[in-house]
């Protein structure tokens, strides 16, 4: 009655005539009149006239009723109903729908007036089961009690003067109570279903009684539906709200569904169709995707809370599902704030129930435990069940089988019951049932296009057709492959010899006969690290020339290794398990184990879905997905593209398991390879020559992975403070005036800008070396501009013009054999390219078409072979000779290094010696594949020559070109400057971060490479180069305002960050725009310079340790699954969270913010949000950025160039943490000395808050005095609380008092 009501109009004494009263206009409300059943509107409440408040109070009695039952009830929960709402009454209080009618017109209002409060934020809501007023008639409220079980408020209520109509009036076994109790057990035994969509709409807002469109919206026909409804997203109720009806037409929306009761799938989707729903049924149905947290019913929660919890899992389309269980003890207040609940993420892949506890705060007093599991559409009888206790603790994980006597499969209805499990709740489990999938255990007999039964056949394969889409048709037998003839165990490791199935004949590829007996050698090199090899004993073949660093003693002690291996004798596979939780990492003892002279293939199945890496080539998402997709690899002068092999080769990948450890894994292989993956989950490995090395790090952690792998490659190089600002390059500055003209510009509009370059215009026809007549004056510019500050790094070629009368590189190095040549049994010319370099005394027409230019115009041109000593001599002189008499500069950029030529294989295109190398027998995937290897490249028959004066062909060693190039670039610049600089190069290979950061490629101006960009820096992370980041603006097409803005926001951010655009485009940087792109770059540059000695930091910690600098949050944050499937957002170290606009006219951007404190960079507010998305907005010159509590940041005042704002005092970021804590570290040097780590020049602290605290250590301080900083501001974030006394104790163990500054609104206390 608090609308509030009164039975005379207005008073006992009427109403005052006023405009209150009789207002102006009257709403068309009931009896038109607006003191009808209530009180006068010229009434006073202590919030104002009643006109004004008279909708609010009901609300108002909300609050002091929600007060008095605080105080009433204490600590304890209880239950508020509201007649009368308002918005934010949901946040107290639950509503029934009113006194409605004993009628088949109320039963259906009940749906849409439910919908409706679930919309107005009030899920807690029900209509008064079989009505309130009128007499109803059994039908009639048999159906209400059926669909009034799931109202969320499920009460049956009538008025003084009706016929009594609860169910037990109606006599024992009658139909209607039969009825009744059938489906309030369901609704009991669903209770923690219900309780958790309470827990989410607590705390997330989401909706309980829920319509069919939150959940189809793009399916227009759910818009109308209001006579159905849905419990979240997983369960769909049918009512029958008619009489006399047993056939009901309802809607399918797109999802498989299960009946709930008879476990079976729906045949339809998308679809109205007719259910047969007699007088003791209504409709209930169970999406697919679903896990659905259940308990035991009994007469009453409080006996039910006591019984046994389990779990029904609806599989869908792809086997998987995924739901969620909050439980706490029901009733005490603020629960949650207290973290007093448990929390569990249920997630099924694969055959793996995951049962992750998320929060664990509360101990059921009744012990509980998960007693029965039950799986819905598992198409096959198990062969086996167990269950991992995830310890948490201890990491001591016990897997237990289910015994047969508790696995029930039912293969009429495809219902799989474990039973008798006893999982603790509040525990971790894996529960896994192995089913087989016949058609997802094929392995591609051939993977070549245009298979047939014949070629299938002919192969030893078997041909069988598949309803599945990409499923392949032609499969290896289960034997096909090799089998164990001698082992040998040793304690650091297993020696195999294995021997060819023979049954199969080598005649699939017969120019490249199968090898019969191979060798197998397991090493255990340490702890987390193992290699396991396979190779001809019998013919010596070609190994990849790059050093790794691996112990010189293996583990030999078993209890300190995080793996075991195993094997398969027939066929022949290796199984490597991780001893903690029993997952098998990998298992190659599946069919298709090829080896031959020019195809090697292996498969080894996954242990999860997760799988992240290989490159280098351009992925949609940062995960790889899995549904038969290949990706080939072959160094390639070809810009970002899907599917398309790009410029470096990386055969690395790291996985996740569902048990959320992590694992790395390197095919140390750099012939031509492709992979494929497929849902088994599985991978298959292709290469077209060498042997298969594989070696193996254990993490467990995404971070230790790349800490071990790096270890391994070698860790990544720490480039030079100055590299960390923000760069500027053009390939079509015309002189010297147009960079001249730039740098003034950039100055006067304020700017930060630390590093010019020049591209290929700066050379005389592109010729290293040679410095063009229009840029005669770039000397003295680059000498003015490192005198105010600046950097200036200039780009080199490996290809070296033959066509020139006086070119001393060209003339040098031919004079020092440093050039790639034929086979000395084939001829001993050089292999000859054309690349950039002109033919002299041409003028080049570039309207004609490119490979007309590139005949008429390109010179014959030399690569220099890297490999060689004496090329890496001839190199640096080069190098040298260029600084010492042309013009100084402080990096080197090398491009083209792939290599890269114009022509195919050599000039006139006539590749010498076997055409089986140009084109082998197997072509993996690659771009232009129908061309060769040798597209856009040499032939594959050229000579090279290692360090140790092996020869070996250019079809082994393409890919590690680039490589080879690096080190003796990187040593040049070193050698030749005299200080670190950087050296940028475009392809690379495993270790190629130890010398040389790496620009992602020639990408497009376009909106999608603004997030793929994202996807390349992640990964480089994973591939131990974190100086890395893409062309800002892009390199191709013309770059849009908004576009370019948004990119600018985002290669702030980028580790290597630099704009940079290509020839005939317009001009892209930061000043070519107006005065409102000009402030809004300089404002985020501001931002990145600012926290220069933060990154530097984490580039110091990826130099020492392998960290990540550009972190996927699925490195911080791996027990939230959520972050696993992120690539939009990325983490600069553990502590900074850089949500960019990746889209055109976003306003707003959708975030993940983990489970952790976070505060606004731009604010220092907290963010009161956890693990949950969420809408950013973000303003035309805003990037969202957000500091995570618990971290210490240190940063500076920026400054045009990083040669000022090294000079300024230090600052220090405190994000306190929800126990006041926080913890950081700060690494500075010179900024550019050559090995400063190595030498102990440089100075390490680390710093941590306690007990209100801030103390600083001093790990090494080994810094010249020039180098000598002062710490200047602090600032302590989420203080809470005002601070009256600040006090410093000094190295001298003086006390100093200082004056602290407080903001109340943003609790940050700053120190000066």
């Amino acid at each position: 009655m608090n609308e509030v009501a009164n039975f005379k109009k207005g008073s006992t004494k009427g109403c005052a005539d006023n405009n209150l009263n009789y207002p102006p206009y009257t709403p068309k409300i009931q009896d038109e009149v607006m003191y009808s059943k209530t009180l006068c509107m010229d009434a006073k409440q202590a919030w104002g006239n009643h006109y004004d408040v008279h909708s609010l109070y009901g609300y108002s009695m909300v609050l002091a009723t929600e007060k008095a039952l605080q105080h009433v009830f204490g600590g304890n929960r209880t239950l508020m109903l509201t007649r009368s709402s308002f918005p934010g009454v949901g946040k107290y209080s639950g509503h029934w729908l009113g006194d409605n009618a004993a009628n088949w017109n109320d039963i259906k209002w009940a749906i849409p007036g439910m919908l409706e409060f679930g919309l107005f934020g009030i899920p807690y809501i029900g209509a008064d089961i079989c009505g309130f007023f009128d007499d109803s008639s059994e039908e009639l409220c048999r159906r209400w009690m059926q669909v009034g079980a799931f109202y969320p408020f499920s009460r049956n209520h009538n008025a003084q003067g009706y016929r009594p109509q609860d169910p037990a009036a109606y006599g024992p076994g009658s139909a209607l109570v039969e009825s009744s109790k059938h489906y309030l057990r369901i609704r009991y035994t669903l209770l923690p279903y219900l309780y958790t969509l309470f827990f989410k709409a607590s705390t997330t807002g989401e909706t309980v009684v829920r319509p069919l469109m939150h959940e189809f919206y793009s399916d227009s026909a759910t818009w109308g539906v209001d006579r159905q409804f849905l419990w979240g997203k997983h369960l769909l109720i049918t009512p029958v709200l008619d009489t006399g009806v047993v056939m009901l037409n309802a809607y399918i929306p797109d999802a498989l569904w299960y009946d709930y009761e008879t476990m079976k799938p729906l045949a339809v989707r998308r679809q109205n169709i007719q259910l047969h729903l007699p007088g003791d049924k209504l409709g209930l149905h169970i999406r697919g995707g679903a896990v659905l947290p259940t308990q035991k019913p009994a007469v009453t929660t409080t006996y039910s809370r006591r019984n046994p919890m389990g779990l029904i899992i609806a599989l869908d389309d792809r086997a998987q599902a995924a739901g969620e269980l909050f439980w706490d003890d029901g009733d005490s207040r603020d629960t949650l704030k207290k973290g007093n609940y448990i929390h569990y993420k249920f997630t099924v892949l694969y055959g793996v129930l995951t049962m992750q506890v998320m929060h664990a705060g509360y101990r059921d007093p009744n012990n509980l435990h998960f007693e029965n599991i039950t799986i819905l559409g598992v198409p096959h009888p198990p062969l086996s069940a167990s269950v991992t206790h995830v310890d948490s603790g201890s990491h001591e994980n016990s897997t237990t089988i289910v015994p047969d006597s508790s696995i029930e499969y039912d293969a009429a209805k495809e219902v799989l019951v474990l039973r008798h499990l006893s999982l603790t709740l509040g525990e971790t489990y894996l529960v896994r049932w192995e089913v087989p999938q016949e058609e997802y255990q094929r392995f591609d007999c051939h993977p070549e296009e245009h298979a047939d039964e014949a070629k299938c056949k002919a192969r030893g394969c078997i041909w069988k057709q598949s309803n599945i889409e990409r499923v392949p048709w032609c499969f290896y037998p289960k034997d096909y492959g090799y089998h164990v003839r001698l082992n040998e165990h040793t304690m650091s490791g297993i020696w195999f010899q294995i021997t060819r199935n023979k049954r199969y004949q080598s005649r699939s590829r017969s120019e490249s006969p199968d090898i019969d007996d191979l060798h197998v050698q397991v090493t255990y090199h340490s702890g987390n690290m193992l290699q396991f090899k396979i190779w001809d004993p019998a013919t010596a073949r070609y190994e990849v020339p790059v050093p790794l660093s691996v112990p010189p003693v293996p583990e030999t002690n078993e209890d300190r290794r995080l793996y075991k291996v195993l094997y398969k004798s027939d066929p022949f596979g290796i199984q490597v398990i991780r001893k903690s939780t029993g997952t098998v990492i990998w298992d190659s003892s599946v069919p298709g184990f090829t080896f031959s002279d020019m195809f090697i293939q292996i498969s080894t199945l996954l242990s999860s879905e997760y799988v992240f890496g290989f490159g280098e080539t351009e992925h949609l998402t940062y995960k790889h997905d899995l549904n038969y997709h290949t990706w080939g690899m072959f160094a390639k002068d070809q810009p970002p593209g899907y599917k398309m092999n790009c410029y470096g080769v990386h055969p690395f990948y790291m996985g996740l398991e569902t048990t959320n450890d992590a694992h790395g894994v390197l095919l140390l292989n750099s012939n031509a390879m492709d992979v494929t993956f497929q849902p088994t989950p599985a991978l298959t490995y292709r290469t077209v020559g060498g042997i298969l090395d594989f070696f193996m790090v254990l993490g467990p952690t995404p971070e230790n992975v790349v800490q071990q792998y790096t270890a391994l490659i070698g860790r990544p190089v720490l480039p030079a403070y100055w590299s960390l600002g923000f760069q500027l390059c053009r390939y079509g500055y015309a002189n010297d005036k147009e960079i001249a003209d730039l740098y003034t510009q950039m100055r006067d509009a304020g700017i930060p800008y630390d590093v010019q370059y020049a591209d290929i215009d700066y050379m005389d026809r592109q010729l290293d070396f040679v410095l063009d007549p229009e840029f005669a004056g770039l000397p003295s510019l680059v000498d003015d501009m490192r005198k105010e500050g600046m950097r200036f790094i200039f780009i080199l070629d490996p290809a070296i013009s033959g066509n020139e009368t006086d070119y001393p590189a060209f003339e040098r190095g031919n004079a020092a054999d440093v050039f790639i040549k034929w086979p000395k049994t084939l001829s001993d010319d050089i292999v000859w390219g054309k690349v950039w370099p002109d033919y002299p005394n041409v003028t080049v027409d570039e309207s004609l078409d490119w490979d007309t230019q590139v005949e008429l115009y390109r010179a014959f041109t030399a690569f220099p072979d890297f490999f060689r000593n004496a090329t890496a001599k001839w190199w640096h002189q080069e190098i040298m000779d260029f600084y010492q008499t042309t013009m100084k500069f402080d990096g080197l950029w090398i491009d083209m290094n792939e290599p890269a030529s114009f022509v195919h294989g050599t000039a006139g295109g006539n590749c010498l010696g076997d055409p089986l190398l140009e084109k082998p027998p197997y072509m993996p995937p690659l771009d232009s594949k129908h061309l060769g290897l040798n597209h856009k490249t040499l032939c594959m028959n050229s000579e090279q020559i290692l360090s140790d004066g092996t020869t070996v062909r250019h079809y082994d060693v393409h890919s590690i070109y680039g490589w080879s190039h690096t080190k003796p670039t990187y040593d040049a610049l070193l050698n030749v400057t005299g200080r670190r600089g950087i050296v940028v190069t475009r392809s690379t290979y495993p270790s190629s971060g130890k010398w040389a950061g790496h620009w992602l490629g020639d990408n497009n101006a376009s909106w999608d490479q603004l997030y793929k960009s994202i996807i390349g820096m992640m990964e480089f992370s994973l591939f131990g180069i974190p100086y890395t980041g893409a062309d800002i603006c892009g390199f191709f097409n013309t770059a849009k305002y908004e576009m370019c803005l948004r990119w600018m926001q985002l290669g702030a951010f980028y580790p290597y960050s630099r704009n940079h655009n290509g020839k005939g485009n317009p001009r892209q940087d930061p000043v070519a725009w107006n005065s409102t792109f000009a402030e809004a770059s300089r404002k985020v540059l501001n931002i990145r310079y600012s926290l220069l000695p933060y990154l530097y930091t984490l580039m110091y910690e990826a130099h020492t340790k392998g960290n990540t600098v550009v972190r996927p949050l699925l490195h911080e944050f791996v027990n939230d699954r959520t972050t696993w499937d992120i690539y939009k957002q990325f983490l600069w170290g553990p502590a900074l969270l850089i949500t960019p606009a990746l889209d055109p006219g976003a306003t707003r951007v959708e975030a993940y913010v983990p489970d952790a404190r976070w505060y606004d960079f731009h604010t220092a507010k907290e963010v009161k949000v956890r693990g949950e998305k969420v809408w950013m907005l973000t303003p035309m010159d805003h990037i969202n950025l957000h500091i995570r509590g618990g971290y210490i940041l240190p940063w500076q005042k920026p400054e045009n160039t990083t040669y000022y704002s090294r000079k300024n005092p230090l600052g220090l970021i405190v994000a306190l943490s929800d126990n006041g804590t926080a913890h950081g570290s700060f690494f500075w040097d010179d900024g550019d000395g050559i090995d400063t780590v190595e030498k102990g020049q440089y100075l390490l602290t680390s710093c941590a808050v306690e007990s209100n605290t801030l103390s600083s250590k001093t790990i090494r301080n080994g810094l010249f005095e020039a180098d000598h900083l002062m710490l200047g501001i602090v600032k302590v974030w989420g203080i809470g609380t005002n601070i009256t006394e600040v006090t410093l104790r000094d190295v001298t163990d003086t006390v100093h008092l200082l004056t602290p500054q407080y903001n109340a609104d943003t609790e940050v206390s700053i120190h000066r």
